[in-house]
């Protein structure tokens, strides 16, 4: 089977390999939950090609993406539930609802502050008629946060709980003043480290996260790269450790603290 841009070809090729005693026995033996985990890594590698600005690269993981996205498909096509071109009208059609000052009677009239609260009301709207359909009991009056996923990595969330408490101006007015509160939760977990108590300070460092989390949204940096980046960079000062003990005939192992922190050192003038 040659391969195509066309969409089509994708489809026919996952259908084949999930047809059974002809198929891949593997791709066969697959569920959603088993699929899953796969699916989040190929996320997880489409944002590390973007930090990395590998855009041959990105190009490979995107498909490896659009892979997953077929794979579901075609088991929920399997069950009789939906099939790849269901998502895709989905998709189409939440796009063009969520934006009316594009494809609406409102086109070109709001600004960018108005379409991040228009676009909060309108996912909560979503959110009330799914649980509608599930027969679930609406709230009275949703959150806003309700817009929020709660399936979302932590970091992701909380930028979004923040995002969208912040088109009501429930904000910090000043970046300075994140700074001053990651000073005080910093305080705290001392003060929590001095009492020994183990769960307090689990308590506090997640309001530290959450904080600096609120502080690289003020920066318009997303924390999520950012840390990437960080690791990234611990990973090369590290391996810069590694190499000089080895040129010197030593190891991890039998270097003494003080000599990696002095390398590490030397590592950080390398960049």
């Amino acid at each position: 089977m040659p391969p195509s841009q066309d969409i089509s070809r994708l489809l026919e090729i996952m259908a084949a390999l999930r047809t059974p005693k002809t198929g891949c026995p593997w791709d066969l033996e697959q569920t959603f939950a088993t699929i899953a985990p796969y699916t989040i890594e190929e996320a997880y590698e489409v944002a590390d090609a973007i930090a990395r600005g590998d855009l041959d690269d990105l190009k490979e993981e995107l498909g490896d993406l659009l892979l997953q996205v077929v794979f579901h498909a075609r088991m929920a096509e399997e069950q009789g539930a939906f099939e790849f071109g269901d998502v895709v009208n989905a998709i189409s059609t939440k796009m063009i609802r969520r934006h009316p000052h594009v494809f609406g009677d409102r086109a070109g009239q709001l600004t960018p502050d108005e379409v991040k609260g228009l676009w909060g009301r309108i996912k909560a709207e979503e959110k009330a008629e799914r649980a509608a359909r599930r027969g679930e009991a609406p709230d009275e009056k949703p959150s806003l946060l309700a817009s929020v996923k709660k399936s979302q990595p932590a970091l992701a969330r909380a930028m979004d709980l923040q995002r969208t408490a912040s088109t009501v101006g429930f904000d910090w007015n000043d970046p300075r003043a994140v700074l001053a509160k990651i000073r005080e939760e910093a305080d705290e977990i001392e003060a929590a480290l001095d009492h020994g108590d183990a769960s307090h300070v689990a308590e506090e460092t997640g309001d530290l996260l959450f904080a600096v989390v609120n502080l690289a949204r003020h920066a318009k940096a997303d924390p999520e790269m950012a840390l990437r980046a960080t690791n990234a960079k611990f990973e090369r000062r590290f391996a810069y450790i590694e190499r000089a003990l080895a040129a010197r005939g030593s190891s991890l192992e039998k270097a003494t603290l003080a000599e990696m922190d002095a390398l590490w050192n030397e590592a950080k003038t390398e960049g």
